[in-house]
C-alpha cells in the first residue's frame, strides 16, 4: 500500500520533510496579519479567516493528528521582481498539493491538507452567499489556521529560504499513524 511519503514524492515536490508537532501552534498573529488585508482573502473565501473558524477551532483540528509532512516546491527566479516566475512556481506548487490532497484524502480520509494561500479549487468562491460547493475538497492555508510557516520550518530542520533569486511554496498534510 502506498504511504503518504510515496504520495508526497510522486507528486513532484521540491523538498520534503515531517514537522515538529510541537511547532505548529496556532498563533493570533498570524490570524491578524489575515485580517490586515495582506493577501486580500479574508471576509471573501470559505477556507479563509473568518469562515474556516477560530484559532481555538484550528488547535483543536490539529491536536487531533499525531503526523505533519511539510511539502515545498522551490524554483528559481530571474530577478527579486520576477513577478511571472514567482506565480509559475506558485502554479506549479497549488496544482502539485491539490493532486497530492486528493490523493492522501484517499489513503487518509480524516486527514487535514493545507495550502499555500488560498483555497482556489472554484474559480468564483460562494462565500458568504450560498454553501462551499466542495467542502471535502476545500482547502484552507496553513496561515488561515493561524501557523507562523517560517517558523514551523525552522523548527522542524527545513529550509525555508533557499537563497537569493528563489520562491518557496510551503504546504502540509496533517494525519494520524499508530
Amino acid at each position: 500500500m502506498t504511504d503518504i511519503l510515496t504520495l508526497a514524492r510522486e507528486n513532484g515536490f521540491t523538498h520534503i520533510g515531517f514537522a515538529d508537532m510541537s511547532a505548529l501552534n496556532p498563533l493570533e498573529a498570524v490570524r491578524k496579519m489575515c485580517a490586515s488585508g495582506r493577501c486580500g482573502k479574508w471576509n471573501t473565501n470559505w477556507a479563509c479567516p473568518p469562515a474556516c473558524g477560530s484559532i481555538e477551532h484550528a488547535k483543536r483540528r490539529i491536536a487531533q493528528y499525531n503526523k505533519c509532512l511539510l511539502v515545498q516546491t522551490t524554483g528559481e527566479l530571474t530577478d527579486e521582481f520576477d513577478y511571472d516566475g514567482m506565480q509559475a512556481i506558485a502554479g506549479e506548487h497549488k496544482k502539485n498539493f491539490l493532486s497530492f490532497a486528493r490523493q492522501a484524502r484517499m489513503l487518509c480520509p480524516d486527514c487535514l491538507p493545507l495550502t499555500a494561500g488560498c483555497c482556489t479549487i472554484c474559480k468564483k468562491c460562494t462565500y458568504p452567499d450560498k454553501p462551499c460547493r466542495y467542502p471535502s475538497k476545500k482547502l484552507s492555508s496553513m496561515e488561515a489556521f493561524g501557523l507562523f510557516v517560517s517558523d514551523i520550518c525552522a523548527r522542524s530542520g527545513l529550509g525555508y529560504n533557499y537563497g537569493p533569486r528563489t520562491m518557496t511554496y510551503t504546504s502540509c498534510l496533517l494525519y494520524s499513524e499508530e
